[in-house]
């Protein structure tokens, strides 16, 4: 069984990360959506509820079961070391459900992952190269405003400010995407795709 290339993507909120997924799957390329997998697990995988109520205690899920994320969110992050401790439990589920995803693409010369939180590429993270999707601080601001009706500006910048720096993400970025609205953003994706294409060729012989 060939090994499948695979790419990482990331930045922060309001960065355009989803955007940049949304192109590469019209390319034909499968993305897989880490963060959207890792609610659907919090819903639906029995090991990992029973391990998030361990490190929060039953009012994690309500009495019908589903995950109470507006409490949970709440309590980590005015709280570094529990949200540690959440990570600990669902990124490796994650890894995991990955791993059973990406061996199922063996029709792709590559496949995507985007998740908001992302080291650099390793055999330990299965990742083998990571691109960072950048934009200005007041841009990102905005986009968000925009689209999440329900924050506030104070939301926005709390949430940001819990977040890796771009400056974090360029120390292990392979790639870095501006999307800044005055670069075009078309291009720098159509050149990383044949790049990709390329680099994975060797793996489809």
């Amino acid at each position: 069984m060939r090994s499948v290339f695979r790419v990482g993507v990331t930045g922060g909120i309001g960065s355009g990360k989803s955007l940049v997924c949304r192109v590469f799957e019209s390319l034909g390329v499968p993305v897989y959506l880490a963060d959207d997998r890792a609610k659907w697990l919090t819903e639906h995988d029995p090991i990992l509820k029973a391990d998030i109520v361990r490190v929060l205690g039953p009012m994690a899920y309500d009495a019908l079961g589903h995950y109470n994320r507006s409490w949970v969110a709440s309590q980590v992050f005015s709280n570094p070391d529990l949200l540690q401790k959440l990570n600990a439990v669902i990124h490796p589920r994650v890894r995991a459900d990955t791993a059973d995803w990406v061996a199922q693409q063996t029709h792709a010369p590559y496949v995507i992952k985007e998740a908001a939180l992302m080291k650099a590429a390793s055999p330990e993270t299965g990742i083998d190269q990571v691109i960072v999707v950048e934009s200005p601080l007041a841009i990102r601001t905005q986009r968000i405003l925009k689209r999440d009706t329900h924050r506030t500006l104070d939301d926005i910048q709390r949430i940001i400010a819990n977040q890796v720096s771009d400056e974090q993400r360029r120390q292990f970025a392979d790639h870095i995407l501006v999307n800044d609205d005055s670069q075009l953003l078309l291009p720098q994706i159509w050149s990383l795709h044949q790049q990709f294409l390329a680099q994975a060729q060797p793996a489809n012989n």
